[in-house]
């Protein structure tokens, strides 16, 4: 890029945007030039905190500002929409999770922007947390043997109110659940760290939330290498988030990654020692929400990968993979039956 700054415009201020906001000041090479929104108060208000220019049509942003990338914090369900939008602008594109609520949709998207030769990066920051980075190493180094388990736990709480704010929430068109939204970072680190799943059995429900999706779900998977694992998933924790955690259990080692958003280790046994065993108490964070830190490493990584070929951390691909995983664990709660990977492109 010849020394300088990748410029980036945003679509969709709400809720995560201002995690994507920090991190984009906080890293070099980068830059942000425009923000939009279809409420203008909100675009307003981020452009005068940031600086930079308001757009309240996506279609004028496009043309009219100035940019290389374009970070989609939209709903959802518009993020395929507004992907292919961009790339076809000729914009790489930086999706927020899920990117999208179907494979057809994130199969276009993937042959959309293949097509116009742009770079399309699907953000999973809990990859990048120090304690799950630590952990993704040890199992890189062989040091559990076979891994018999894995366990994935999210206990957190979304009050009634938290969907209420936004009438997008909750629903199947745009949103879904707690496994779509809450959870898909989860989700994403039980194929990350443990490989590919052969088949699902789930259950979900809507317990307590006035919303079309559920508010809470389980699902037992199967992997391929022979491994079980288990997902439980609930928004009604009361009064507050408890637990967002990855346990594995392994021949030779035993690992909890927890807090509210595996944020810190709480177990960490092997059978024998590594140098890594060193860095566990200095892999804690203390996260303000449950978003975590990850977006300034996700941002610091996108630059590596557009100026010098550092393979992204969570491209388009890997973004399909989970979002299959999701799919396949609403298939299976929808037909009471276990569900086989992978799944046809048209679910």
């Amino acid at each position: 890029m010849g020394g300088t700054a990748l410029r980036v415009a945003l679509v969709g201020c709400g809720r995560i945007s201002r995690n994507h906001f920090d991190a984009i000041a906080s890293t070099p090479g980068i830059e942000l030039t425009a923000v939009c929104d279809l409420v203008p108060e909100r675009a307003d208000a981020a452009a005068r905190l940031l600086g930079v220019r308001a757009f309240y049509s996506y279609e004028d942003m496009l043309r009219d500002a100035e940019c290389d990338i374009v970070s989609v914090t939209t709903p959802s369900g518009l993020h395929p929409t507004h992907a292919m939008m961009a790339a076809r602008a000729g914009k790489h594109v930086i999706s927020e999770k899920p990117m999208a609520l179907s494979l057809s949709a994130a199969d276009e998207m993937l042959q959309v922007s293949a097509n116009a030769g742009v770079r399309l990066f699907v953000v999973m920051q809990n990859r990048l947390n120090p304690a799950i980075q630590l952990l993704r190493r040890a199992i890189d180094k062989g040091r559990f043997g076979r891994i018999y388990t894995l366990n994935a736990t999210v206990r957190w709480t979304r009050p009634q109110e938290y969907y209420d704010q936004a009438a997008w929430r909750g629903t199947w068109a745009l949103d879904g659940g707690a496994i779509m939204n809450q959870a898909s970072h989860y989700v994403d680190l039980l194929q990350w760290l443990g490989g590919p799943v052969e088949s699902v059995l789930a259950y979900t429900a809507t317990l307590a939330r006035k919303i079309e999706a559920e508010d809470t779900g389980v699902a037992v998977m199967k992997y391929r290498s022979g491994a079980l694992g288990v997902l439980e998933v609930t928004m009604l924790s009361h009064p507050r988030n408890l637990e967002g955690s990855v346990t594995i259990l392994g021949e030779n080692g035993t690992v909890k990654i927890g807090g509210t958003s595996v944020n810190r280790v709480e177990h960490w046994e092997f059978a024998d020692y590594d140098d890594d065993d060193k860095g566990v108490e200095s892999a804690a964070t203390s996260p303000t929400s449950v978003y975590g830190f990850g977006h300034l490493g996700y941002y610091r990584n996108v630059v590596a990968a557009l100026e010098g070929g550092t393979p992204p951390d969570t491209d388009g691909l890997s973004g399909r993979a989970s979002l299959e995983l999701i799919l396949a664990t609403y298939e299976s709660s929808r037909t009471s039956r276990q569900v086989v990977l992978p799944l046809r492109s048209g679910n």
